[in-house]
């Protein structure tokens, strides 16, 4: 799987960027979240990727940041949701709204993004709620907070950490150092998770 895509930004549009890789362009499928993030063309950027393998085509999606591209990995492991409705979602809210939608079982403000009907709205947040604990109590209230947090949970999910179990020992950590670095979080959080 590619994991993220590094190089200089020769397309943008609303539906992908292009991103030339040493002589390689990367066609790369973006949500207005991410789009709306890009620098102007040829400037240097890396996006968070998930490799969607299709028996006709291999598609690449990016993200502006890790938690993005968990969010949507998560979205696909839900009965009826694709990776065009998973777009769909990130586009028409931002993440810290998506996880509020969820928390808060609003399906009626989830099902006026388009493609998504009131009985897909109450399924995915029926299923997010189970798959995502939030990270409301663990980012310190701040978007780099968030950053951090999800970040480090993301890099021991991808270590192969239960969620909830790698989730608990991030928040653990962050009530007692907020201003932690993430490389540090993550080498704690392992610690933490190997005694339990």
């Amino acid at each position: 799987m590619i994991a993220h895509v590094r190089g200089h930004l020769v397309v943008k549009t609303p539906q992908y960027a292009v991103i030339d890789v040493n002589g390689v362009g990367y066609k790369v499928f973006i949500p207005l979240t991410t789009f709306t993030r890009l620098p102007h063309d040829n400037a240097e950027i890396i996006l968070h990727t998930y490799t969607h393998v299709r028996e006709d085509a291999i598609l690449l999606y990016g993200f502006s940041s890790a938690a993005e591209r968990d969010f949507f990995t998560t979205l696909l492991t839900i009965s009826g949701v694709g990776p065009k409705m998973g777009l769909n979602l990130l586009s028409g809210s931002s993440l810290s709204d998506l996880m509020k939608i969820v928390e808060s079982e609003d399906t009626k403000r989830l099902s006026m993004i388009p493609g998504v009907g009131k009985k897909t709205a109450a399924r995915i947040i029926l299923e997010l709620k189970e798959k995502l604990p939030t990270l409301g109590d663990a980012e310190g209230g701040t978007e780099m907070g968030h950053t951090i947090a999800a970040d480090a949970l993301s890099a021991l999910i991808n270590l192969g950490y239960p969620r909830a179990q790698a989730y608990e020992a991030v928040k653990k950590i962050r009530e007692k150092n907020r201003d932690i670095p993430v490389e540090s979080l993550i080498r704690e959080a392992l610690k933490t998770l190997s005694k339990g």
